[in-house]
């Protein structure tokens, strides 16, 4: 990767963290303040809640207070502690007496829990009020606060907010068990906040009731997915909260939290230390609607700050990194050039800070390299020089010393036989011919290696000189493998639609005549010699592999030193020169080798292919 393009990465995913980090900052944080406002708004509501049933059931109270005060009452008192037995007279007097007080319930009980008239219902006279009975407890004075109460109607059983007095006229009470409906009329009572809606449920039934679910306007919609937290505050009779989801946008769905209202009062446990029985739950819904869209705002705020930040990202880095890379990008190519051999590059000094000085150190150590470059080469010249003479000088003693001995024995023969020098000039000068003709071919090995012709380039396909060197050893071959000794099986494989190469097929054509002359030799007990061609990238491989006994690591070294050779009568000046014809056209020779088991030579040669083409045309 770039470094631009790591700067803009770097650039872009700074904007980014930065801005989703404000982004769930502030979206944190109105979540919490919206869902504190909640708690704040249903908190409120409840309170209200409690104040206005407190005003109501003191309302209620007084009522039924001056109800058990009236002289209706005080008369039918008076009655039954008189041990009057026919009460039906009576019957629709807590009728009227409610219409005048405007209670919805009242009932008048005696001392035995027994209903002698009832507003709500007439047919309860003469029935037990068992539920008053054990919530007043009749043998102890009756609760002087409002409380919570099921009460059966002819249509069904409600809810609603009750109080008891006892009228006393002598030692037997009479009970008057005033109400009024808690019930949408109750909630319209209550100041609403905007956005904010109340319901409430009448626990009425041992089971969820959807229609003992009421809001203003009576039985609420969709009450099916309010259960679940309906019936979670059943089971605990602990303040419960939810969110309720009524379509699939999260924006319609409310935040509830539902309140037990308990009885039979909401002020105290009953006397026996039981828990509180549940008579309803408040229901305090706010919508979610405007938490929703300020998030939506902040997402969509957001994504347009993040995509003008990771703009504004782009042209920074761009700036940034055409003031940076521009001299790196200066640095690079004149590094290249250095590789590829032009030491005289130099690089512009366009600053005083690190990338200037580190231009100037470049120059310097172009200037290094130049130096040290001419000193390698020069002590390189000495030395192959040097290399040469000690070579040169080993060949050329060989047959010296003969010549010598040769001339000295002619000498002493002249002085000594006269009559046998005839014999021993023919024998002297015979050597001394044999050993002038070896000294030539000593000679022309040298002047031929140290006058390499220059390829004479042409488009040249290198599977047809592959092809004409196997044609010059193939009589060898085949002889061989008549004689059924040192037969050596020949395997070639070479590329189709290779590329040509611009090259001197002669040149190459020797080179690898060498190279397989080598591999031969390399199996005097036969074996197998493999030729191969391919392509690799823009480059044609050629490969000679045998299986003979193969070189050490030190012999592969030096093995294109010229004059260096491993065989008995070998000269030392093939691989040599197969490198030095490699060199000429651009490639690489390499040699891979393992003890006893071949030797692979791999020559790489540039192809051009579009050469190729035009030669061929």
């Amino acid at each position: 990767m770039s470094f631009r393009k790591k700067l803009l990465l770097l650039f872009a995913a700074t904007v980014l963290l930065c801005v989703a980090v404000i982004s769930v900052s502030v979206y944190s944080t109105i979540r919490s303040s919206f869902e504190q406002a909640n708690q704040d708004r249903a908190n409120a509501v409840a309170a209200q809640f409690r104040s206005e049933f407190q005003r109501r059931g003191l309302e209620v109270a007084r009522k039924v207070e001056s109800v058990a005060a009236s002289e209706p009452v005080q008369r039918i008192a008076l009655d039954m502690n008189r041990g009057a037995t026919d009460f039906g007279e009576y019957v629709s007097e807590a009728h009227a007496l409610a219409g005048q007080r405007q209670l919805d319930f009242l009932e008048l009980v005696d001392n035995r829990g027994t209903i002698l008239s009832s507003a709500q219902w007439q047919a309860k006279f003469g029935y037990p009020e068992a539920a008053v009975a054990e919530a007043t407890n009749p043998a102890a004075a009756a609760p002087a606060g409002a409380f919570l109460k099921r009460e059966e109607l002819p249509d069904g059983a409600t809810l609603g907010l009750f109080a008891v007095r006892v009228a006393r006229v002598g030692e037997q009470p009479l009970y008057v068990i005033g109400g009024e409906r808690l019930d949408q009329g109750f909630l319209s009572t209550l100041d609403i906040p905007t956005g904010t809606r109340v319901l409430l449920y009448q626990n009425l039934d041992a089971k969820w009731n959807p229609k003992s679910l009421l809001d203003l306007n009576g039985p609420a919609a969709g009450v099916d997915k309010i259960a679940p937290l309906v019936e979670q505050v059943r089971d605990t009779l602990q303040e419960s909260q939810r969110v309720i989801r009524w379509t699939s946008d999260s924006a319609d769905a409310e935040v509830f939290h539902a309140i037990p209202l308990t009885g039979p009062n909401l002020t105290s446990t009953n006397q026996s230390g039981a828990n509180p029985q549940l008579m309803g739950v408040l229901l305090v819904g706010s919508s979610r609607r405007p938490l929703i869209e300020l998030q939506r705002q902040i997402v969509s705020t957001a994504m347009l700050v993040g995509g003008a930040g990771i703009l504004v990202a782009v042209l920074a880095s761009l700036w940034f990194a055409a003031r940076v890379t521009r001299p790196v990008v200066s640095l690079a190519e004149a590094a290249r050039r250095v590789a590829a051999g032009d030491l005289g590059t130099k690089v512009e000094v366009e600053s005083s800070d690190e990338l200037g000085e580190l231009a100037a150190s470049f120059n310097r150590m172009t200037e290094d390299l130049a130096q040290q470059k001419d000193r390698t080469l020069q002590a390189e010249r000495v030395a192959a020089w040097r290399e040469l003479a000690r070579r040169l000088a080993h060949e050329l003693k060989n047959p010296l010393f003969p010549l010598q001995v040769t001339v000295e024995n002619l000498m002493r023969a002249k002085q000594k036989s006269p009559e046998m020098f005839e014999e021993v000039f023919h024998e002297g000068t015979a050597t001394l011919l044999a050993e002038i003709d070896n000294l030539k071919t000593i000679i022309g090995r040298f002047s031929e290696f140290s006058k390499m012709p220059q390829p004479q380039r042409r488009p040249t396909q290198v599977n047809d000189v592959v092809r004409s060197v196997l044609r010059v050893f193939n009589a060898q071959l085949q002889h061989a493998q008549l004689q059924e000794k040192n037969q050596i099986a020949v395997r070639t494989e070479l590329a189709d639609a290779l590329p040509g190469i611009s090259a001197d097929p002669d040149l190459v054509h020797r080179a690898l005549q060498n190279l397989v002359l080598n591999a031969i030799d390399a199996m005097p007990q036969g074996g197998e010699l493999a030729i191969r061609t391919a392509t690799l990238g823009d480059r044609v491989e050629i490969s000679v592999s045998d299986t003979g006994s193969g070189l050490t690591q030190e012999e592969c070294e030096r093995l294109f030193t010229p004059y260096y050779t491993t065989k008995q009568h070998g000269t030392g000046l093939g691989l040599a020169i197969v490198q030095s014809v490699v060199s000429d056209h651009g490639g690489k020779i390499s040699v891979e080798s393992t003890k006893e088991k071949g030797t692979t030579f791999r020559i790489e040669l540039p192809s051009e292919p579009q050469l190729w083409q035009t030669g061929q045309t």
